[in-house]
């Protein structure tokens, strides 16, 4: 009968290679950190169980996997990654019959299919430890796979290693699956006799060969899922290989991503088929882009809704923002938080909107601020078109309704509203209601005095002379 599955996710170590404030499995790859990534590839594998190993900065990262409904274990010392799974000894003499996967919280890239392999290869061979490997091009850093003569496993860590055992480039991965009763068994044997002073885990399958029990090793099949992150170089490192996976994802999907080597697009978004991706473009957190999309060189989208048919121009920014098909908006545009643009749209060139509702059809050509406003449909606003809508203590509602015609230069200030098909004049402030079907004109009074330029010249000319 196959026994039922337990997951440790080690997560307690300190970072300190790191260099940040912040708990390095808590930083980000392509909008999900570290450990969610870890924890949601274990999840995959559906154990009976998860617990995650929590150490510095517990309450951030329980509040990071707290919805990924896992549980958490308290190691108190940081002594080593025995340490944090000894820290779990209740947990395991709780299910001593089942087996045990244990990962460390930044291997970001592993898959589940790499986890299932070795499960299978462990289960298969009535293995008491069998830990995944991998034969890697620069195996500085990483513990070595020692393969013995009787067919068993030791592992040297990378400080203990001589000479010949660093030359070895077949390395553990700190990914293992364990008996837990041989586990439980093995763990209070280990010594913290070592360099660093810590009680390793590596040490463990050693212990169990010693003893006479089956401990071997399995390969990854791609070892770029094997990129532990201890430090800023190792998170970039990672993130390549996750945004190549990415875009390789969409591609497959029908998307054309033209350039993938300066094209950010993170692990949450979702893009229709048969758009086309320009160079440089970012998409980042919960984006969503419909079909037949076009975003050109430098946009950059946050946390927004496209649907089909959108073709957002070079240089644009929008965060938080929903485009219905068939609209356009850039270049050079920036659309804030809470806007909506409807179907069949334009928002040109240098216009800034926020917390606007924009009509089917109404245009915004280039040069104006919307903010706080509802734009009805088929509304044309003029060049240098403000929204005066703050007014040092509240936000203010501009509404302009459908058909209404503004001139360039014109400042709506708010709270006002513009009738239907209504039409104000260039340069005017608004300050009142304008009603359906008017022309409003709220502009000074042009007026000439004759010869005044000319006499200011001559003024000038004779004052530079007198000096």
């Amino acid at each position: 009968m196959k026994r039922p599955l337990l997951a440790l996710v080690l997560a307690a170590g300190e970072g300190r290679r790191f260099r940040s404030e912040t708990n390095k499995v808590l930083h980000p790859l392509l909008g999900r950190s570290m450990l969610r990534l870890v924890c949601e590839t274990v999840l995959s594998l559906k154990p009976v169980k998860t617990s995650v190993v929590v150490g510095r900065q517990r309450e951030a990262v329980m509040e990071e996997a707290l919805l990924l409904r896992v549980g958490f274990i308290h190691q108190k010392e940081p002594k080593g990654t025995a340490g944090a799974v000894l820290a779990a000894r209740n947990l395991l003499r709780e299910n001593a019959d089942s087996d045990i996967l244990i990962v460390p919280a930044d291997l970001p890239l592993v898959r589940p299919a790499a986890l299932r392999t070795l499960l299978l290869a462990h289960r298969r061979g009535g293995n008491a430890a069998t830990v995944l490997s991998a034969d890697i091009e620069d195996p500085s850093g990483f513990g070595r796979i020692i393969r013995t003569e009787d067919g068993g496993v030791r592992i040297v860590e990378d400080k203990e290693a001589d000479r010949a055992q660093r030359a070895i480039r077949e390395v553990h991965t700190s990914v293992y699956a364990f008996r837990t009763r041989d586990l439980l068994w093995a763990l209070p044997k280990v010594s913290n006799k070592n360099k660093a002073g810590e009680y390793y885990l590596t040490d463990v399958p050693a212990i169990l060969s010693a003893a006479g029990k089956k401990v071997k090793a399995v390969k990854t099949s791609d070892p770029r899922d094997i990129v532990q992150v201890n430090t800023r170089a190792d998170l970039s490192r990672a993130m390549d290989v996750l945004r190549e996976r990415k875009i390789r994802e969409v591609s497959e999907s029908g998307v054309t991503v033209l350039n993938p080597a300066s094209t950010w697009i993170d692990l949450d978004v979702e893009i229709g088929r048969d758009t086309v991706v320009y160079p440089s473009v970012v998409l980042e957190g919960r984006t969503t882009v419909g079909r037949g999309c076009r975003l050109y060189p430098g946009v950059h989208v946050i946390h927004s809704r496209l649907a089909d048919r959108v073709t957002v121009f070079s240089w644009t920014v929008m965060e938080d923002v929903t485009i219905e098909e068939g609209a356009t908006v850039g270049p050079f545009a920036r659309l804030r938080p809470k806007t909506f643009l409807r179907a069949g749209s334009h928002v040109g060139n240098f216009v800034e909107m926020k917390n606007t509702d924009f009509g089917r059809g109404a245009k915004a050509g280039h040069l104006s601020y919307l903010g706080d406003s509802e734009i009805r449909e088929k509304v044309n606003i003029g060049a240098g078109t403000i929204t005066c809508n703050y007014d040092g203590v509240r936000k203010n509602r501009t509404v302009i309704e459908a058909g209404a015609f503004i001139g360039s230069g014109t400042q709506l200030v708010a709270p006002v509203r513009v009738g239907r098909g209504a039409y104000v004049a260039a340069g005017s402030v608004i300050t009142k209601d304008v009603s359906p079907g008017a022309l409003a004109i709220a502009r000074g009074r042009q007026f000439e005095k004759a010869g005044w330029a000319r006499r200011k010249r001559e003024k000038r000319k004779i004052e530079s002379h007198s000096r």
